[in-house]
């Protein structure tokens, strides 16, 4: 176990009452203007908030609300979308957990977009949260800054961090798609696609396919198509987006699918028009999707232990906030499953 770094010195969270001595104002004023009631004029509106935004100002709503700052006991978490399988999973295991140990989850979505979690974390952050779990291992120069200056636990999750804020829970996104690329040449495939979505937002697919093609083509394959689709990963994508691969491109011998849900859409059309898998082509997904293991054809695929993931990731985070020994960085390994699609 690695000991605990020493605390950088961060700037002060500003107060209410500083804000209302640089002003020129009082503190009712400030207060006033911040939750946009009346009673004070525009160029004064104008004063504070110039104010706000020069100390970098955040809310205490939890001391608004209750007329106290007593220490949290809310965790932000913040994950790319709620509507997906995979993340749905691991939030109702982090939140099963952390109610467990006596705290509250406060969930939010950033869509693969960087400047979407810094809005987040910054209305998080004026909750004035024990710690925050974020699934991304990538961030904007302003949720770093904001991180800095709260000086808050920060648990990056799912997407391994060998170096992260605080800590790190998860498995390595590129060593998934090597895997898999290697088991494919071994089964005599030479001509290989990638089909994904979201374009380059999803760190983790991009990572993923880089891993696969550099296996693929070191053990003497080809990458002949790389398609990312503007549209979120799912079964009906999956399915549209192999018919436009297979229109454009008759040559290529198995397609790697961003996710499961996708390489189940690719696997349906294949059946459709009657493309034997694995004999015409071969299908790989990655997930581990509870559908993909209960099909006649049971899909070859990379399980990721969603739910280990979150509670894992939980517990250490409470260690931290306790004052208890933690690690730093934990590996939960993800699992080729060799099914009968390649």
């Amino acid at each position: 176990m690695k000991s605990k770094p020493e605390k950088k010195e961060s700037r002060p969270v500003a107060s209410l009452s500083q804000i209302a001595e640089a002003a020129g104002v009082s503190k009712m004023t400030v207060s006033r203007v911040l939750r946009d009631t009346d009673g004070f004029s525009e160029a004064t509106r104008q004063k504070v908030m110039r104010e706000v935004d020069r100390h970098g100002y955040l809310p205490n709503r939890l001391a608004a609300a209750f007329g106290t700052a007593n220490a949290s006991t809310l965790i932000g978490v913040c994950v790319p979308r709620l509507s997906s399988p995979f993340f749905g999973q691991a939030l109702e295991s982090i939140n099963r957990t952390f109610q467990r140990l006596g705290y509250q989850t406060i969930i939010g979505s950033h869509n693969y977009l960087l400047d979407d979690e810094e809005l987040w974390l910054k209305n998080i952050l004026s909750w004035r949260p024990a710690g925050v779990m974020l699934s991304s291992k990538e961030h904007n120069q302003g949720t770093l800054r904001l991180l800095h200056d709260a000086q808050v636990p920060v648990m990056e999750f799912w997407n391994l961090n060998t170096s992260p804020l605080s800590m790190s829970v998860g498995f390595n996104e590129f060593d998934s798609g090597f895997e898999m690329s290697r088991y494919a040449i071994l089964q005599g495939y030479e001509r290989a696609a990638l089909l994904g979505a979201i374009q380059d937002r999803d760190i983790g697919r991009r990572e993923r396919f880089e891993g696969f093609a550099k296996g693929f083509i070191d053990g003497g394959g080809k990458i002949v198509m790389d398609e990312k689709l503007n549209d979120l990963p799912g079964f009906y994508a999956g399915y549209y987006g192999t018919e436009n691969l297979l229109n454009k491109n008759e040559k290529i011998d198995m397609i790697y699918f961003q996710d499961d849900t996708m390489a189940l859409g690719g696997l349906s059309w294949c059946e459709r028009k009657g493309i034997r898998v694995p004999d015409d082509i071969g299908i790989a997904g990655w997930g581990g999707h509870e559908a993909a293991s209960i099909l006649a054809q049971r899909l070859t695929t990379t399980a990721i232990p969603v739910q280990q993931i979150g509670k894992l990731s939980a517990e250490l985070l409470a260690r931290q906030l306790r004052e208890e020994p933690a690690t730093e960085v934990t590996v939960v390994p993800a699992k080729l499953v060799k099914g009968n699609t390649l």
